[in-house]
């Protein structure tokens, strides 16, 4: 029975009988033993593969691994006990010695699809360790989308002012809504025509004073406006005119226009300017920059009548610290009735916005008073949403106008000045990167169009030697030279004066006035100062502007050239470079939109006949320097 058995499982008929089949079957016992070793050899070797693999896996998912190595096992368990029970029943139907073979294979079979199950599983369990835990929602394959910076409306698209001073003027007469009385100024003082950043900032400014005061166009409170225009384009113009203009209509004094600066001499400046304008009319003009004591400017500010405090300006120019100590020491300065709040050197005046001047300013505007004093019938509050309560009585509404050649783009500052629906007028052309982040971008300005800029390689000590040349051999003069400090600018001005031949002044805070006035008639020849008259003063007469010590920042640059070239006229502008500045300092000014800086070379044979003279005012001045020392500590 059991040779039948071999015989039907090779596939050979088992009828016939003979002395062979037996030991035939043998030699088939024998072959199907030893491939069932070699499977099993195999399996092994695949089962140390599999092994090796599962240790190089990270340690990280060995919980994941456990985890699923339990539930495969569990998925097997049944399968494997019914192949067991299928090798029982076997066992029982085979009683004869002669079906060992059968039973062998089997059992080297039921061992081998074990191993092989197991292998599965290690290699199984190893393959899916590798991405690591699973991502719920599977979102792992959708890329992540990069969020765009995107500038406002108003900074992307400003309204252009065009940069050609000489090629786009206007007629005074052409600007609508401005009175005879003004224009008849303005003709008396030579102005003809008005500058593109004038032409295009006051009709803005007196659109939205066209119902009056109390409202603006159309019954909404009306846009602050910001300006971006170079230096020397007739910003304070802009601003002076349109004031002038609305505030003529007013019945009652009060301060309704208050335009603030960071320095005394802007301040003044910028009073002569609306005096000149406000002059012929019912309009008072005054000044808060220090120049008085408090008692005297608090005197001027306001006046009993009739039991009740009134004001006596209509038109105020301060400096913020000044300004600040008038609304705290409650000095009579009522801003309750304010119209036009304006900013000027705009950039300067958010870099110190830490003294916190605005905050102050805007809560006296709309503070509302009280009880006999109470200066107007409006009641004003803080701006909100347009209701029928909100807007009966009526409010005056206030308009901020910002004015620099140097106004930064980055909304984050802009912020800070709580801006109403803004409206902004530059004549920078060039589109904005909404894309590229406000803190990487180089920021770019406009530079006056009759600037020539050069820059001049020396050496420390040839600096004193290079301005001497300037002035002597070249006659550029007047000039007007930035150093990066007052001991710099002191040392200087000695030097010069100890050398002889040239007209040479340090601007001093005490001489100020002064040595202005000197220098605009022609008596100086060369002005030394800081960057305290690097802002805004408009210095007439400046034909050339030297930076003695290159300047740290941009900004700094481009106002210290703007003191020339002002107005559409032309002026040159020097700047000296030492060896380890020539690279940094020419990518700022590119950067910066510098319309071009060309390299001036001094030999040095052109200053061989000033040398010798030069060497003994050297002595002479370590000299006097020692001895004024000695004077000090003895």
């Amino acid at each position: 029975m059991s040779l039948f058995l071999v015989n039907r499982y090779l596939g050979e008929d088992g009828d016939e009988e003979s002395p062979t089949k037996e030991s035939h079957s043998q030699a088939l016992l024998l072959k199907l033993q030893q491939k069932a070793k070699e499977r099993q050899r195999k399996n092994l070797a695949e089962h140390t593969n599999k092994k090796t693999i599962k240790n190089k896996n990270k340690a990280g998912s060995q919980h994941l691994q456990k985890d699923k190595k339990r539930k495969l096992e569990s998925d097997t368990e049944e399968p494997i006990d019914s192949k067991e029970e299928k090798e029982r029943k076997e066992r029982r139907q085979c009683r004869s010695d002669d079906c060992l073979c059968i039973l062998v294979e089997s059992t080297e079979g039921s061992e081998d699809v074990q191993e092989r199950e197991e292998g599965t599983r290690q290699a199984g369990t190893a393959d899916k360790s590798d991405p690591g835990f699973a991502v719920l929602g599977g979102f792992e394959s959708e890329p992540v989308a990069k969020v765009r910076r995107v500038l406002p409306q108003w900074l992307a698209h400003p309204d252009v002012i065009q940069r050609d001073i000489k090629g786009h003027l206007v007629p005074v007469c052409n600007v609508a809504g401005l009175s005879s009385n003004l224009i008849n100024k303005l003709h008396h003082n030579g102005i003809d025509h008005f500058f593109p950043v004038q032409a295009e900032v006051i009709p803005a400014i007196l659109e939205a004073a066209q119902q009056g005061l109390l409202i603006g166009r159309g019954g909404y409170r009306p846009r602050d406006i910001c300006v971006s225009a170079p230096t020397g384009s007739g910003k304070t113009l802009a601003f002076v005119i349109p004031v002038v203009q609305v505030l003529m209509q007013r019945v009652v004094c009060h301060v309704r226009a208050l335009a603030v600066l960071p320095t005394k001499e802007l301040a003044q400046q910028v009073y002569k300017v609306f005096s000149a304008y406000a002059e012929g009319t019912s309009l008072r003009v005054l000044v808060l920059a220090g120049q008085r004591s408090l008692s005297a400017e608090q005197a001027s500010l306001s006046e009993y009548r009739a039991g009740v405090r009134r004001s006596q300006a209509d038109i105020i120019v301060a400096t913020p610290g000044r300004l600040v100590d008038h609304i705290n020491k409650k000095s009579g300065l009522k801003l309750d009735q304010l119209r036009f709040l304006i900013i000027d050197e705009a950039d300067r005046m958010i870099d110190s916005m830490h003294q916190a001047w605005l905050s102050q300013v805007v809560k006296a505007t709309y503070g509302t008073g009280g009880g006999r004093e109470a200066s107007s019938i409006f009641s004003r509050s803080e701006a909100a949403c347009a209701t029928a309560a909100s807007l009966s009585p009526p409010q005056m509404p206030l308009q901020k106008l910002l004015f620099s050649a140097t106004l930064t783009q980055n909304p984050e500052k802009l912020q800070q000045l709580d801006l109403h629906q803004p409206r902004l007028f530059s004549s920078t052309h060039r589109q904005a990167d909404a894309t590229v982040p406000a803190a990487q971008k180089a920021e770019r300005f406009d530079f006056p169009q009759g600037l020539s800029e050069f820059y001049v390689p020396c050496t420390l000590s040839r600096k004193p030697l290079l301005i001497l040349h300037f002035i002597l051999r070249m006659k550029l003069s007047p000039i007007l030279c930035f150093t990066n400090s007052r001991q710099a600018a002191h040392r200087l001005s000695l030097l010069v004066k100890l050398f002889g031949d040239v007209q040479a002044a340090e601007l001093s805070p005490a001489v100020r006035k002064n040595t202005l006035k000197d220098f605009q008639q022609g008596s100086i020849q060369l002005l030394i100062s800081t960057d305290a008259a690097a802002r805004g003063i408009d210095i007439s007469g400046v034909k050339c502007v030297v930076n003695y010590d290159a300047p740290q920042y941009v900004r700094t640059y481009v106002h210290r050239v703007g003191r020339t070239a002002r107005a559409g006229k032309s002026g040159l502008a020097f700047t000296f470079l030492l060896g380890v500045q020539e690279k940094n300092f020419l990518k700022m000014v590119m950067d910066a939109g510098s319309p071009g800086i060309q390299k001036q070379i001094v030999k040095s044979e052109s200053l061989k006949g000033m040398e010798g003279r030069y060497e003994r005012v050297l002595q002479e001045l370590a000299e006097r320097i020692r001895v004024h020392i000695n004077a000090l500590f003895y």
